[in-house]
C-alpha cells in the first residue's frame, strides 16, 4: 500500500469529523487512489465504488455512525464506506479468499447495517429500522443510499409508497450516476436546494401554515392555495413532483461531488424529521484514472492477478449467447429481454444488430419475466437473459405467469453455479432447487460451447418452457456450428463402460468427473460409467432404467445446493420405483458459500477433482 497523506490518518468514522473541508475532498482524492490501487491488482467493481467517495465522506462527516444507520443500495457503492470504517488494512484483500465481501454483511462489521448485493433493497430495510427505532423510542436517524439504477427495481417503489404512508424520519438518498433520473446538474437546481434546506425557509413555511389555520374563515382555501402555489412551483421547477406526491419531502438535485454542500443539505436535513428524498448527481468516471474514463467501459476490473489466458477457440458463455442468438436472429423470431444486464450476458452483438427486438427492462427482474409472458402470449417466443441469482426475484412469475399459463419462453439464465469472488449473494446455487418445483419447466445445463447452442436452438425452434443454466466460464466455441435438435429429456454416456459404479451430473462437473476417472483407471484399472444429464428436469427414465440394471451403484455430482437439488430427483425416482440401490450425492450443503476463486471454493465445497476421487475409491 502506497502512503497516504490524509487516508493512512483515518481509522474510523470520527476521525473524519475532525478534518477541514480541504482536507476532506484530499482525503476523497486519497481514497479513490486507494480504490483504484487494490481494484486493478485484486479486481472488482470500479466506476461506482470511485463514483460515490465523496458522498461516503460526507454522509460519515455528518451523521453518527454506527448509530444512525447507513443503509447502501447496490452493495458495490460502499467500498469507500469499508475503507473509512476500519477496513482500511483488510481492503487490500477485498473479494480474495478469506478477506472481506465485495458488498455489504451484517457479520462483517457492525458499520454495514444491512446486507446488500441484489438491488432495490435499502428503502424497505430502512423503513424497517425506522419503524424499530420508533417503537422502542429512540432517536436516531436513518439514511437509504440508493443507486446505480436500483431505482429502476419495482421494489424501490413499494418502499417509497409505504414511506410516504407512515410519515416517520428515514431520508432517502438517490445517487444519481447519469444512469437513473437526472442527466445535468443546474445553478438554478442548486439555488433552488439552498432554500429549501435552509433553517429559516422552513421555519418560515411552517409558521406561514399555522397562521393560516388560526384564520376561521378562509384557512382552508388559503392552505389549499399555498400548498398548490408550492407544488406548481416544484413541479415546474424541479423533476420531485413524484416524490413529493408520494409524501416525501423532495431536495435537489445537487452535486454529489461537493462534500461541502452536501454537509451543509445533510445537516439541514437532519432537523427535518420527516421522510426525505435528496436526489444528488454523481459522476461515475469522475475518479477513473485509467484509459478513457468510460464508467461503463471500466464497471468492473479484472484485476492484474486474476488475468487467466483463454485458450484457442474458447469463448465465456455470455459471449456465446450474444453469437448464438445474433444467428439465430437470422432464420427465428423471438424477442430478447434483460433486467440491466445487457452487457453482462453479452447481448451487446445482438443489440447492435436487433435493437428492435431487444429490451432492457433496468433492474426488474420481476417485471422481465412477467413482461416476456405478455409477449408469449400474443405469438412471440421471449428469450430472458438473467443472472441466476436474481432469477431467485422472479420465482412466483415465472411459476404463475409462464407455467400456469402453459406459455413458452427460453430462460438463460448465466453465472450458474459457483462465480468465485462475488460470493454468496451471485452464486448461483439455488437454481435448480427452486426451480424444480415448477410443473411444465424443463431444466437443462450444457456440457459445453456445442451442447449450450444446440439446446438454445432446441427451445426457439420448438417453443419450448425451458431454462439453461450455464457458469461464468470459457467454453468451446465453433464459428460454423451446424446447429442441432436435442430431444427433450434426454442423456447421454461420456463414459460406458460395465462398471460397478455410475456417475451422473452435468455442467463443469464433467470435467471434474472425467479428470476423477482417469485417475480412477491409471492408478487402480476401475473404469466407470459417466452420463451428461443435460436435462435436469425431467429425468432420462428411459436411460435410467437401463442403468439402474447395469450398475450397483450410483453418485450424483452437481454444482449446486444438495437440498432439494437433481441428486434429491433421482432419489425420489428410485424410492417411487422400489429401486434400492446406493446412491451417493455430491454437490453444496446446506449453506451459503463463501466468496474467493473458484478453485478454493470448490476445494471447500467438495466438488472439486480430488474430493470426486476419493468418493469414487470409497465406492468402489
Amino acid at each position: 500500500m502506497k502512503m497516504y497523506k490524509i487516508l493512512d490518518k483515518i481509522n474510523k468514522p470520527d476521525d473524519i469529523k475532525k478534518l477541514s473541508v480541504e482536507d476532506l475532498n484530499l482525503l476523497s482524492v486519497d481514497v479513490s487512489n486507494y480504490i483504484h490501487e487494490v481494484i486493478s491488482e485484486k479486481g472488482g467493481h470500479y466506476s461506482s465504488p470511485i463514483g460515490a467517495v465523496d458522498l461516503t465522506i460526507a454522509l460519515h462527516y455528518v451523521y453518527n455512525t454506527p448509530v444512525d444507520k447507513l443503509i447502501w443500495d447496490v452493495g458495490h457503492q460502499a467500498y469507500a464506506h469499508k475503507i473509512l470504517t476500519g477496513r482500511k488494512e483488510e481492503f487490500k484483500n477485498i473479494r480474495q479468499y478469506n478477506g472481506i465481501s465485495g458488498f455489504l454483511k451484517i457479520d462483517e462489521s457492525k458499520y454495514d447495517s444491512f446486507g446488500a448485493g441484489h438491488a432495490s433493497t435499502s428503502i424497505s430495510a430502512g423503513l424497517g429500522y425506522a419503524h424499530s427505532r420508533d417503537k422502542d423510542n429512540r432517536n436516531h436517524q436513518i439514511v437509504s443510499i440508493i443507486g446505480d439504477g436500483a431505482m429502476t427495481g419495482g421494489l424501490a417503489y413499494e418502499g417509497l409508497n409505504n414511506l410516504g404512508f407512515h410519515k416517520t424520519q428515514l431520508t432517502v438518498v438517490l445517487n444519481d450516476n447519469s444512469y437513473s433520473i437526472s442527466e445535468s446538474v443546474g445553478a438554478l437546481s442548486k439555488y433552488l436546494t439552498r432554500i429549501v434546506t435552509n433553517p429559516t425557509y422552513n421555519k418560515l413555511r411552517k409558521d406561514i401554515w399555522n397562521l393560516t389555520g388560526k384564520i376561521p374563515t378562509f384557512s382552508n382555501p388559503i392552505k389549499k392555495i399555498i400548498k398548490k402555489t408550492e407544488g406548481s412551483l416544484k413541479a415546474y421547477l424541479t423533476p420531485g413532483i413524484l416524490f413529493e406526491e408520494l409524501g416525501l419531502r423532495y431536495i435537489g438535485p445537487i452535486d454529489g461531488h461537493d462534500i461541502d454542500n452536501m454537509i451543509t443539505v445533510f445537516n439541514s436535513i437532519k432537523e427535518m424529521n420527516t421522510p426525505v428524498l435528496l436526489h444528488l448527481h454523481t459522476n461515475k468516471s469522475k475518479g477513473i484514472n485509467i484509459g478513457d474514463k468510460d464508467a461503463v467501459k471500466y464497471y468492473s476490473l479484472s484485476g492484474t492477478s486474476n488475468i487467466s489466458k483463454i485458450e484457442k477457440n474458447k469463448i465465456s458463455y455470455s459471449k456465446l449467447l450474444g453469437k448464438t442468438l445474433t444467428r439465430l436472429a437470422e432464420t427465428h423470431d423471438f424477442e430478447c429481454i434483460t433486467a440491466a444486464m445487457g452487457i453482462g450476458t453479452g447481448l451487446e452483438e445482438y443489440y447492435s444488430k436487433y435493437k428492435n427486438r431487444y429490451i432492457d427492462v433496468g433492474i426488474a427482474e420481476e417485471h422481465a419475466i412477467t413482461y416476456g409472458a405478455g409477449l408469449s402470449a400474443d405469438g412471440k417466443m421471449p428469450v430472458i437473459a438473467i443472472y441466476s441469482t436474481f432469477m431467485q426475484r422472479a420465482y412466483d412469475c415465472l411459476l404463475h405467469d409462464f407455467a400456469l399459463q402453459k406459455l413458452p419462453g427460453l430462460i438463460c439464465m448465466d453465472r450458474a453455479g459457483l462465480v468465485g469472488n462475488d460470493g454468496p449473494t451471485h452464486h448461483g446455487v439455488f437454481d435448480i432447487n427452486f426451480l424444480s418445483s415448477i410443473p411444465g419447466l424443463s431444466i437443462t445445463a450444457p456440457k459445453d460451447g456445442s451442447e449450450f447452442m444446440n439446446l438454445i436452438y432446441t427451445a426457439i425452434k420448438n417453443k419450448l418452457l425451458l431454462t439453461v443454466r450455464y457458469p461464468k466460464d470459457n467454453t468451446i466455441f465453433n464459428e460454423q456450428h451446424d446447429f442441432e435438435e436435442i430431444k427433450i429429456g434426454t442423456w447421454e454416456y461420456i463414459k460406458n463402460n460395465d462398471s460397478k459404479i455410475c456417475v451422473l451430473t452435468f455442467g463443469r462437473m464433467i470435467d471434474n468427473t472425467i479428470s476423477a476417472s482417469k485417475i480412477l483407471e491409471d492408478e487402480l484399472n476401475v473404469k466407470i460409467t459417466v452420463v451428461n444429464c443435460r436435462f435436469i428436469k425431467p429425468l432420462d427414465i428411459i436411460m435410467l432404467k437401463e442403468l439402474v440394471i447395469k450398475h450397483d451403484c450410483f453418485v450424483t455430482i452437481e454444482e449446486g445446493m444438495i437440498r432439494g437439488g437433481f441428486g434429491s430427483s433421482v432419489l425420489e425416482y428410485f424410492s417411487k420405483n422400489n429401486i434400492l440401490k446406493p446412491i451417493k450425492m455430491i454437490g453444496i450443503n446446506d449453506h451459503f458459500s463463501n466468496h474467493g476463486n473458484n478453485s478454493q471454493l470448490f476445494i471447500e465445497e467438495g466438488i472439486d477433482t480430488d474430493s470426486i476421487l476419493e468418493v469414487l475409491r470409497e465406492n468402489i
